[in-house]
């Protein structure tokens, strides 16, 4: 892998990261476009790190008061009465299910998920769960609604996105609307529930990096993760701004659009189904 390649797949997680679009299915998919080796499931989970850097960088008051408010509530019985406790539980509570099946299916993330007949009917599949969420939502409550059930629910809905073409951020905002809370709110919890996960994935992959097993070593993964950082940072931005007035259809007809594509060049024979490494 050469560093324009580095460059252009970090561009493309800063890109789709946040969007409800399936980053993983993305760098599976476009690599089969232009003749590159699939960078494999260790790359796609060490260049995430990168754009939750940059959520932790742009949510970093958030982060704070968070991880201090549940710090706290530790030591004090009083501390125990505040949001940020409450909220910091929630995050870890949410968290337990895509670890707990991260761990479980790693076999199947690494390999059988990655196959692009897989990648394109789930980016349908949740092109349509998205569009159903946006549509029947009520989008009303805000995230200091948040209760236990809840986010036992979202954290169940972020597991999904272990299949490549889920979608991180789009399960969890789906569930999010189903459940009847404001887009910003559903989006901004997703981007936060999203930190342990990916960067616990993250850093459990490394010792995949330089491996032998994968096409891209350190040097276009490192490059790739700094471009994807701040890229990420600019679409957070940008997203946050876009869905206080607009709604997700342009990203499930986006989603659908490009499942059926990949399905029909798979079909056709245009490109391959496995995504296995050269």
């Amino acid at each position: 892998m050469d560093l324009l390649q580095a460059v252009v797949l970090g561009t493309l997680q800063g890109l789709t990261e946040f969007l409800p679009i399936s980053s993983s299915a993305h760098l599976a998919i476009f690599p089969k476009f232009f003749g590159w080796d699939d960078p494999g499931a260790a790359y796609t989970a060490v260049v995430q790190i990168g754009t939750e850097l940059a959520v932790l960088l742009y949510f970093w008051r958030d982060i704070w008061t968070i991880g201090s408010g549940w710090v706290r509530g530790v030591f004090s019985a009083d501390a125990r009465l505040e949001p940020e406790w409450r909220m910091g539980w929630f995050i870890i509570v949410g968290s337990v299910p895509i670890v707990v099946l991260g761990l479980l299916l790693q076999d199947l993330i690494d390999k059988e998920f990655r196959n692009l007949w897989v990648i394109g009917t789930m980016l349908i599949a949740l092109g349509v769960v998205l569009g159903l969420a946006e549509k029947l939502g009520r989008k009303i409550k805000p995230i200091d609604q948040l209760n236990a059930r809840d986010a036992v629910l979202l954290g169940a809905a972020q597991a999904g996105a272990l299949v490549p073409g889920v979608s991180r951020s789009g399960a969890t905002i789906s569930m999010g609307l189903f459940l009847g809370y404001e887009r910003a709110a559903a989006t901004r919890y997703a981007f936060l529930l999203a930190i342990p996960a990916v960067v616990g994935a993250g850093i459990y992959k490394l010792k995949d990096i330089g491996d032998g097993t994968n096409a891209y070593g350190w040097g276009p993964t490192i490059v790739g993760t700094v471009v994807a950082f701040v890229v990420g940072l600019a679409v957070i931005h940008w997203l946050l701004k876009y869905v206080s007035t607009r709604s997700y259809a342009p990203f499930v007809a986006y989603r659908i659009g490009l499942g059926a594509l990949v399905l029909v060049l798979v079909g056709t024979g245009v490109i391959i189904a496995s995504t296995t490494v050269a």
